[in-house]
């Protein structure tokens, strides 16, 4: 089975990541819809939606919004959030997204990147043109390959609830791979991460072979331009053909 399957359906991935800086996301949101070109009340897709928080707020801005998670856990803690524009349902993204088209799909925070071949990235990026009105828009927002490699560090300890998690980092055959482990209750724990470290180049050679043009790279969630030495992030703007 996928390490994502697994590990994301555990609660302990929820607890190690409870701290993240959901203010920050809301802030990043905010200032990216207001940078597109794309009206209020717009169908957008929440592709690996996790527990909703993000699809809850762009429902909140006015659109209509469907999270897609892989996570069956996940999209049940989800569902108390539904309403009459906002849904949320099971699903993988490499398989086609049925439905009618969207004017927009976001996959944000690093939600991409864990296939080990290739052609499963290939179909997570049909998949999403797939479902997409023409001129119809695509944001993937990735993590700068290059800061990773040069600011990796090895070893940490994180402490949450109680539970000490010791991660250590590594890149491997092009992947960053963080190993995590932590007793509880008296029981030993081990989970991996494992995310491709793709180029820019490379995400865009995926997006034109689907039927997408780059528009703008972003290097940050201000929306700053993207710079390949120092930008933390690689947030790509695409549109369909």
């Amino acid at each position: 089975m996928d390490w994502f399957a697994t590990w994301f359906d555990t609660p302990y991935y929820h607890i190690l990541y409870k701290n993240h800086d959901y203010r920050e996301a809301e802030d990043f949101i905010t200032a990216l819809t207001s940078e597109l070109p794309f009206p209020k009340a717009s169908r957008v897709i929440d592709l690996a939606c996790g527990r909703g928080r993000h699809s809850v707020f762009l429902n909140k801005l006015g659109y209509d919004v469907l999270g897609l998670d892989l996570s069956a856990q996940s999209i049940a803690h989800n569902k108390q959030f539904e309403n009459e524009t906002l849904h949320f349902r099971v699903h993988d993204m490499r398989e086609p997204i049925g439905g009618e088209n969207v004017d927009a799909v976001f996959n944000l925070f690093t939600s991409f990147g864990y296939f080990y071949d290739e052609a499963d990235d290939k179909k997570v990026f049909q998949s999403v043109s797939d479902i997409l009105k023409p001129g119809g828009i695509f944001i993937l927002d990735y993590l700068n390959q290059k800061m990773v490699r040069n600011t990796l560090v090895g070893k940490t300890v994180v402490e949450r609830e109680g539970i000490e998690f010791k991660i250590n980092k590594k890149i491997e055959d092009d992947f960053v791979i963080k190993n995590i482990e932590f007793n509880d209750e008296g029981h030993d724990f081990s989970y991996f991460e494992r995310v491709k470290l793709h180029t820019p180049e490379n995400i865009a050679s995926y997006a034109a072979e689907a039927g997408f043009e780059v528009i703008k790279l972003w290097g940050n969630y201000d929306l700053s331009e993207f710079k390949e030495e120092t930008s933390p992030r690689c947030i790509n703007y695409f549109q369909k053909i």
